[in-house]
């Protein structure tokens, strides 16, 4: 998605929630990236929709899946996303990515 950097360990993680949901029921990894897009699109158009958690880096949570998005704005309609997080991890196992 044009706009969108994702941290190596991010995009790690949303290969592997899209792996696991799949595995569950056959499109249900689909509706999950579908999920993910929408919101990074959403992201995109208002970056400071999300409340701040830890210094300009932002949470927002996915409406239908347990997972949050944590990023930080970049400015010029781009974002850097640090951890693609589920909500029952340790909340602040990220911290320390770039």
């Amino acid at each position: 998605m044009k706009g969108v950097i994702f941290n190596r360990l991010a995009q790690r993680e949303m290969a592997e929630a899209f792996q696991h949901y799949e595995s569950e029921s056959q499109g249900l990894g689909d509706r999950f990236l579908e999920e993910t897009f929408k919101a990074l699109a959403i992201l995109l158009r208002h970056p400071e929709a999300a409340p701040q958690i830890r210094g300009s880096v932002r949470r927002f949570v996915l409406p239908k899946f347990p997972y949050s998005l944590l990023y930080r704005p970049l400015g010029a309609g781009r974002l850097r996303i640090l951890a693609v997080a589920h909500q029952k991890r340790n909340p602040q196992y990220w911290i320390g990515r770039q």
